[in-house]
């Protein structure tokens, strides 16, 4: 997701003074090392066995720099298994594709940023810096396995660990371990025609990052074949520090062609390929691709291009011949999930929104419901692992509040009510054993930044992983005494909708006084931002300096009800705008909030409410930061985009109330427009469009743009003056008292 007066600040930009004591809070130790969260654990990962647990940790001197981390089970010091810059001391220049891959993941740190075991818990495959590195478990040993100038992109090791493979240059590769010999897949992959990726939507807007899929018993491997001359191109500015260069983008938006996905089944003993028939249709998303069990069919799900349907293909591996075995359909849209999980038995686990809340429930082989696992008004948001031997399903909800997440348990042959495995009011992730039920979960409240734990499977902590104690050593210690933590409640939408929000008092508040406020706003769908979680230093920046600071989250929103998500459907930029002011009205209700100066910054889809909020009727903002905003909805891709909206064509309307341009000889307040200059999500010609129509309508604005810079602005020292200016514009427009 996503300047007539130009203000091209200097890193050496004025930040108002803080009203905190000498060791108070400043944007330049945010943006410094070691990080002010603590040593956070990222990509936790279990071993096949369950007797080792594996993650992500930022180096002390560079938090932007990832090591690869383990700790036994039974107890001892975690160790670190790959240091990145041992094995690569110099960040290599990645290719474009890894590049591109790694914006669609937002992966911004650089050193070890995934890795992945082989089944049988004997190999750590990690990719560094575009080349392979493989970690054995049993001496700890780590060897290179490449060293080419192309980068070997979405590596993985095979089930069995015979094999690592990996895409370069638009072609699949195998390498044998034992031998060192490495054997193409594919060959005929160059300009348009790809082997084993995922195309541009599947990464940045289906949450599907590989293109390419391993049998359980290695004997086959199910493949994309991606053909993008359909897909228009789109010519874009590519600006960085040393010039500018066009760079022909293949760009699928609204309404427009879409690549061509096809799939294959590829046999590793004969090299023969198997065309899967997924449809007449072309014009179709290939959304997920599973194995079952024991190998001998293959599950594709299939959504049509108004992703009002998704099919459960099963398919012949040996053939391609598919069957339909069960169809899920939506007048608005059908989300797409991980929930798909084949059993041993031949049974499979299913979610589905059609109660109106997102359910469990358990399906035969033949496509039929044999029982609803989960009920109630409240939405399971994964399935997060399953204990066969069991019976057990264990997913992550929020059942008593949307605040919080838990971890619970249900029996998939019983069903009954779900058991919750975790405690605490706050928000809980986790990664669960393949089998056992053990499971790696991390906790957060606005109070305790992120502690990673090993949990036994009735909910014990077994050891730390990373308790990131909030004591002496940790390096937010020394402003615990200025933290400032919300307060949350709801608002009733025009609807009667309760609308979550989480309100945040400045530093040294007093009651009697006024202060002003910035509403930090996304409001777009698939996002989530009020929960009791650890929150960014950042927040704690505008308390400082200062602000109230105000979140809600609109109709649209996740982790809610069907209804609460679709009621933006096919009318982007009118619910979420008439619920954010709603939170307005509220917040004028108190009697310590000036409400002729309030504030509204976001980014991407925020960036979009906040050009909206500003353009509104009557708006009552003051001035507004608004960051790489869509402005014109049939510039942005297709899946994301027709999800909402359908096509430009079917919904003129729709597309026509969206349109920021029109809206901007409304402008209320002070405005100030940021983007990177190399953004290939939503593209500068958003932003562009809003320059020229200010500056034909003599409307001062500010602006920032960054060179070199994508859909988010990355780095300790570009994060650094992106900040300043933040403070700095609100500084001069809200005048907090300092």
């Amino acid at each position: 997701m996503s300047r007539l007066k130009v203000a091209l600040l200097s890193a050496a930009l004025f930040v108002p003074a803080f009203s905190a004591h000498a060791d108070g809070l400043t944007p330049e130790r945010v943006f410094a090392d070691p990080g002010l969260n603590g040593r956070a654990a990222r990509g936790v990962a279990l071993s096949p066995d369950g007797q080792l647990v594996t993650y992500l940790k930022a180096k002390d001197e560079d938090q932007n720099v990832l090591d690869l981390w383990a700790a036994d089970v039974k107890g001892g010091e975690p160790h670190r298994l790959i240091d990145a810059r041992a094995l690569a001391p110099e960040d290599k220049v990645l290719s474009e594709a890894e590049k591109a891959r790694r914006e669609r993941m937002r992966v911004s740190s650089r050193g070890v940023v995934e890795y992945h075991w082989d089944e049988e818990g004997r190999f750590i495959l990690a990719p560094l810096d575009g080349d392979l590195w493989l970690a054995q478990r049993a001496d700890g040993k780590v060897r290179r396995l490449t060293e080419t100038p192309g980068d070997e992109v979405d590596a993985k090791v095979s089930p069995k660990g015979t094999f690592v493979s990996y895409v370069r240059d638009q072609n699949l590769y195998v390498t044998d371990l034992a031998s060192g010999r490495e054997q193409a897949l594919s060959t005929d992959g160059e300009k348009t025609l790809s082997w084993g990726v995922a195309e541009f939507v599947a990464q940045e807007e289906m949450d599907r990052d590989t293109g390419y899929w391993w049998s359980p018993d290695e004997t086959k491997i199910a493949l994309t074949r991606v053909d993008e001359s359909p897909v228009d191109v789109i010519p874009r500015l590519d600006v960085g520090a040393e010039g500018a260069r066009i760079i022909d983008q293949r760009y699928p938006r609204a309404g427009r062609p879409n690549a061509i996905v096809e799939l294959y089944v590829h046999d590793m003993a004969g090299g023969q390929k198997v065309k899967v028939d997924l449809g007449r249709d072309t014009d179709i998303y290939l959304a997920r691709v599973t194995w079952s069990r024991d190998g001998k069919t293959l599950y594709v799900q299939r959504q049509s291009r108004d992703q009002r349907r998704l099919d459960l293909l099963a398919v012949d591996p040996s053939t391609g011949a598919a069957r339909t075995v069960l169809t899920e359909t939506s007048p608005h849209w059908v989300e797409l999930t991980d929930d798909f999980k084949p059993l041993k038995d031949g049974t499979f686990l299913w979610s589905s929104e059609r109660s109106g809340w997102r359910h469990l429930y358990l399906y035969g082989a033949d496509g039929k419901v044999i029982r609803q696992i989960t009920a109630g008004d409240w939405p399971v948001d994964k399935i997060e692992g399953v204990d066969e031997a069991k019976g057990l399903v264990l997913f992550g909800a929020s059942k008593d509040t949307p605040l919080e997440r838990q971890l619970y348990s249900v029996s998939y042959k019983r069903g009954g009510a779900p058991k919750a495995m975790t405690q605490g009011h706050g928000w809980w992730t986790m990664t669960v054993a393949d089998a056992g039920g053990a499971f790696a979960g991390t906790y957060s409240d606005p109070s305790t930044p992120p502690r990673t734990g090993l949990y036994a499977p009735d909910g014990k902590l077994v050891r730390w992983i990373e308790p990131n104690t909030l004591d002496a050593s940790h390096p937010y210690f020394k402003y615990l005494d200025q933290h400032r933590t919300p307060t949350f409640g709801t608002v009733k939408a025009s609807d009667g909708t309760d609308l979550q929000y989480a309100l945040y008092t400045p530093a040294g508040f007093d009651p009697s006084k006024k202060y002003p406020v910035i509403v930090s706003v996304y409001g777009g769908p698939h996002v989530q931002n009020v929960k009791r979680a650890w929150g960014s230093p950042n927040d704690q920046l505008l308390l400082q300096a200062g602000y109230v600071l105000f979140r809600l989250d609109n109709r649209g929103s996740a982790n809610r009800s069907e209804a609460f998500k679709t009621a933006i459907d096919r009318k982007l930029g009118t619910v979420e705008v008439e619920d954010q002011l709603a939170g307005v009205s509220f917040l004028k209700t108190l009697p310590y909030v000036d409400p002729n100066r309030i504030g509204v910054m976001g980014w991407s889809y925020g960036g979009f409410m906040t050009l909206m909020l500003l353009t509104e009727k009557d708006s009552p903002f003051a001035a507004g930061a608004a960051g790489a905003p869509p402005t014109d909805w049939s510039l942005y891709d297709t899946h994301y985009t027709e999800q909402f909206m359908g096509k430009p064509e079917e919904n003129k309307d729709g597309y026509a109330r969206s349109q920021v341009i029109p809206r901007l000889k409304d402008l209320k307040g002070d405005l100030l427009l940021l983007q990177g200059m190399a953004d290939d999500n939503v593209t500068f010609d958003n932003s562009t469009r809003v320059m020229e129509a200010l500056q034909a309508g003599s409307r001062p604005f500010e602006t920032m743009v960054y060179p070199g810079q994508r859909h988010g602005v990355r780095g300790n020292a570009k994060q650094l003056h992106l900040w300043r200016t933040y403070l700095d514009f609100f500084a001069r427009k809200l005048k907090p008292e300092t």
